[in-house]
């Protein structure tokens, strides 16, 4: 009646050696991760002997996953950022003004001159001659708007066009800011995840908070300040016209010319064209590299067709000044001495070589959309995160060694083999979270505690059981086939309701309730498994050894 065929006796000794084994690496944290760092290096940056020797540290045939540990834990560096969303619109609206010029000019008989005049951001005003041609300017303006494309799909209008006087106001819809908004943040992300992950750090968090702020997270970098100073920048390089050079910051500037500083030479100011002939955004690669004269300088290179548009406005320009501008900033302003038809140039200045690969990191991640005001910053030192782990382990520590002294003062040698599977249970949790690259923190702890606590309910069920079923004049055999069969379905109950909650918990909460959660769900599952399967087998495997006549449970 207690027959366990041996292909499933395999099946579960099987899964907790892979269990284990996959937990092992934990054991030996430093050593490990030494070796997965070496490993990465070397295939980034090829092989040297230091790396050769860290690599080596640990055997290549055996699991290397670790558990990650969360910014809590290993500290590290908080920071909370409000993205300006509105400074978007402003660039949409900038670069929607050619097409506007170019179709209006084609209908200048009816329409007259047309002007840009100065507005907010939100806004393009464009003043023409002839009052009496505002209603086809409005039809010609609303001809080049476009539908909205977003993640619910294709539709809407992407501008709002009216006419005030002799002024015609172009905005973007309401539907098109939303999309707008939803692709900004996106786009915030994935360039901030870009630049952190450069930089070689362990398991960042950074996710999206409310609708314009975005939580960033990095284990093991040094402060919040340097995480800023990666991460802070817009990074945005543009390539403009040169009109003039003047040494006075409020300089009149004609139309919608901009004044930029010159990052080389204090006191000069460059007075250039406002709309750029090519951006960074067109950018497919930037390198730190030298100049003719063993400078540190900064190699890049457009895509297809950034490179026809710089090679279209060399040809065109020789002997023009182009102002290279990062971040409102005039980098260099060269002349222009030939055709560049190959899409790629050198970035020159007054660099060391640290600021030249800063900025190739800043411009191959790309430039953040717009810019961020960060609203809370905090750093976590690597001793604070220590007294966590020890807090943790103490805290687990004892609720081990508790639980472990009543079960086998409570049942005997049914209450060691249950010990035996919470061990196990725990090491399974530790091999589960290695498998996936989950990250551990003190919340995680925090449910890891719980599991231990919980952990032995389903034996606890599992036992009473046993002792009703041999008060009830059954055979042992009988006793404790009864015993399991008749204790499942209020051990699967306890457990999948506790597990609802922690899926709850992981969909609805974020950061440290979701690493509570996930431990939480794991250690559910894994407990499950070693009370139900594994005691079970040790139990079977005992009594077919010694074959009791009565159980003392």
């Amino acid at each position: 009646m207690l027959d366990i065929p041996l292909w499933k006796r395999v099946v579960i000794w099987g899964l907790v050696a892979l269990g284990l084994m996959l937990a092992l690496p934990n054991l030996f944290y430093e050593r490990v991760e030494a070796h997965n760092d070496a490993v990465q290096a070397i295939e980034q940056q090829g092989a040297t002997p230091e790396r050769l020797t860290a690599a080596e540290s640990w055997p290549d045939w055996m699991p290397s996953g670790l558990v990650n540990l969360g910014l809590d834990l290993r500290g590290g560096a908080h920071l909370l950022a409000e993205v300006h969303l509105e400074d978007v619109y402003a660039d949409r609206l900038d670069g929607f003004w050619p097409e506007v010029r170019d179709a209006l000019r084609d209908e200048r008989e009816v329409v007259g001159t047309i002007r840009r005049q100065p507005s907010p951001g939100s806004e393009l005003r464009v003043q023409i001659s002839r009052a009496e041609g505002m209603p086809r300017a409005l039809e010609v303006v609303r001809d080049l708007a476009r539908p909205i494309v977003s993640l619910t799909g294709v539709g809407g209008s992407d501008i709002a066009v009216a006419g005030q006087g002799d002024e015609l106001v172009v905005t973007l819809s309401e539907d098109e800011q939303r999309a707008t908004d939803e692709r900004t943040l996106r786009q915030s992300l994935e360039i901030i995840r870009r630049r952190v992950d450069e930089v070689g750090t362990r398991e960042p968090t950074i996710q999206r908070q409310g609708d314009d702020r975005i939580l960033i997270q990095v284990p093991g970098i040094g402060s919040a300040e340097e995480l800023k100073n990666l991460i802070g920048t817009t990074a945005r390089l543009t390539f403009h016209p040169v009109v003039g050079r003047t040494g006075d910051p409020d300089a009149p500037v004609e139309g919608r010319n901009v004044v930029h500083p010159s990052m080389d030479e204090p006191g000069t100011y460059y007075i250039l064209e406002p709309s750029p002939v090519v951006s960074g955004e067109e950018l497919v690669d930037a390198q730190p590299s030298f100049d003719q004269n063993g400078r540190p300088a900064v190699s890049f290179r457009f895509n297809p067709q950034g490179a026809r548009r710089f090679g279209d406005y060399t040809a065109e320009n020789i002997g023009s000044p182009f102002a290279i501008v990062l971040d409102e900033e005039v980098i260099s302003a060269p002349v222009i001495q030939s055709h560049i038809p190959g899409g790629s140039g050198i970035i020159t200045g007054q660099f060391t070589v640290e600021e030249s690969t800063q900025l190739a990191v800043l411009l191959r991640a790309g430039a953040l959309p717009a810019e961020m005001t960060f609203l809370e910053e905090r750093t976590i030192g690597p001793e604070l995160g220590q007294d966590s782990i020890d807090a943790g382990r103490i805290a687990a520590l004892v609720a081990l060694g508790a639980v472990l002294l009543f079960m086998a003062l409570s049942y005997g040698l049914f209450g060691i083999i249950a010990d035996v599977a919470l061990l196990l249970n725990i090491a399974l949790i530790f091999g589960v979270l290695s498998a996936i690259g989950a990250t551990l923190t003190l919340p995680g702890i925090a449910g890891i505690v719980l599991t231990i606590g919980m952990a032995v309910d389903a034996n606890v069920l599992v036992f009473e059981r046993i002792r009703e079923e041999m008060k009830s004049a059954r055979g042992p055999a009988r006793a404790i086939q009864l015993g399991y069969e008749r204790a499942l379905s209020a051990i699967i109950d306890a457990n999948l309701t506790t597990f609802l909650i922690a899926a709850i918990l992981f969909i609805l909460g974020s950061g440290p309730v979701r690493g509570f959660a996930v431990t939480l769900a794991i250690g559910l599952i894994t407990s499950v498994f070693t009370a139900v399967y594994v005691t079970r087998v040790i139990i079977v495997m005992w009594f077919e050894r010694r074959r009791p006549r009565t159980l003392e449970v």
